[in-house]
């Protein structure tokens, strides 16, 4: 699993987002419309693509697209994630 590939997913995800337009470091509640909805496109994308569930305590303690791989990366090498 790599970063590129993550945020490619991402992209292709959010119909307004273009390829680049996120990085690792993109605060991801700062996207453009950001609402609830979003974060549970998040959490299924996730869940559909890496076979990884986040609760809500994972995803609020994630701010950027980073901390989303990480916390994904060890949940999917079978790692327990901090909340």
């Amino acid at each position: 699993m790599e970063i590129d590939d993550f945020i490619i997913a991402i992209e292709e995800e959010f119909d307004n987002l273009n390829p680049g337009d996120v990085s690792p470091n993109s605060v991801f509640r700062n996207m453009e419309g950001w609402s609830s909805m979003h974060a549970l496109i998040f959490v299924a994308l996730i869940d559909s693509k890496y076979d990884v569930l986040l609760n809500g305590d994972e995803l609020k303690s994630c701010v950027t697209i980073n901390d989303l791989f990480d916390i994904t990366r060890l949940k999917l090498n079978g790692g327990a994630a901090k909340a």
